[in-house]
């Protein structure tokens, strides 16, 4: 929730906030970066602001590792980088993996039957590889402008079905998509998670492969009790990490229902959101910086 003034954000209840935390841990699209794909100068300066305060950053998104690169020199991490929703954990200095979750490869024919059935488009990610069948589809060209490499087109999925780390299901019918959505839960149940990254994309991946599941593996890895994490969002996969989490916060251009389940709610990603909440939840600044942006998309 906002108030009147730009860039404002205001507090969901009046909850205390935590006194110590220890770690963030952020979504990327529609979180940290602009619709744009941009990483304004404000976000990586109170990124540097954690650190000089103590506080580690990480990252967690249904993007690809190689999706990700493009981000770390800025922000300097060092933490481990849990791409495909924790799909996969990987190294943030040359992206050698730490640790995967892939599908069952039985599994993966039903599901791509599913999201047939639903007239969904299939993509397959395979370790690093992003495998599509028609490179004209829906959104096939925005994404690999997002994540700057370009799909391998296959004939076929058939004999790929070892080592998937994600299958997601584009289509910008929102019915179709909460129907395969459901779809794939009834059928599959606790043996896979399936949610909605964005409002055309379900990533579909191991159980073990959602953002709970990394906000509890990096308190692990890190040795962070999890109500010293904070976690920033916008889309209803992240609400997973939110329940995990001492602090949540909600971007303003998430959905109401996943406001609702977060602590704080700051302003949305075009407007400098993700630094707002930085400066104001989490490092109390007084004084904010002057936003900007990296310019606009080719």
């Amino acid at each position: 929730m906002l108030d009147s003034g730009r860039n404002r954000a205001v507090p969901t209840s009046e909850a205390p906030l935590p006194t110590t935390l220890s770690l963030v841990l952020a979504d990327v699209d529609g979180t940290l970066v602009t619709h744009d794909k941009q990483l304004t100068p404000r976000a990586v300066a109170a990124v540097q602001g954690l650190r000089a305060r103590g506080i580690r950053f990480a990252l967690t998104s249904g993007r690809p590792p190689r999706g990700l690169r493009m981000l770390l020199p800025p922000l300097g991490l060092d933490t481990p980088v849990a791409a495909f929703n924790g799909g996969m954990f990987c190294r943030p200095t040359d992206l050698a993996i730490l640790e995967a979750h892939t599908l069952p490869p039985a599994l993966v024919p039903e599901l791509l039957q599913v999201l047939a059935a639903h007239g969904l488009d299939a993509w397959l990610y395979r370790g690093l590889d992003w495998l599509v069948r028609d490179v004209e589809a829906p959104h096939v060209a925005r994404e690999e402008w997002t994540v700057k490499f370009a799909p391998e087109r296959v004939a076929e999925f058939r004999g790929l079905e070892e080592g998937v780390v994600k299958l997601v299901g584009v289509c910008d019918d929102a019915g179709r998509m909460e129907a395969a959505r459901a779809d794939v839960a009834a059928r599959c149940g606790s043996g896979v998670s399936a949610q909605l990254s964005q409002p055309y994309y379900l990533d579909i991946t191991h159980a073990q492969a959602n953002k709970g599941a990394v906000a509890r593996r990096l308190s692990v890895w890190l040795g962070v009790p999890r109500e010293r994490i904070a976690t920033l969002g916008d889309q209803p996969n992240d609400v997973l990490m939110f329940r995990e989490s001492g602090l949540s916060i909600a971007m303003g251009n998430a959905p109401a229902a996943v406001q609702a389940q977060a602590s704080r709610v700051t302003a949305s990603s075009e407007e400098e959101g993700f630094a707002l909440a930085l400066e104001r939840f989490v490092l109390g600044a007084t004084t904010q910086p002057a936003s900007g942006s990296m310019g606009p998309p080719p």
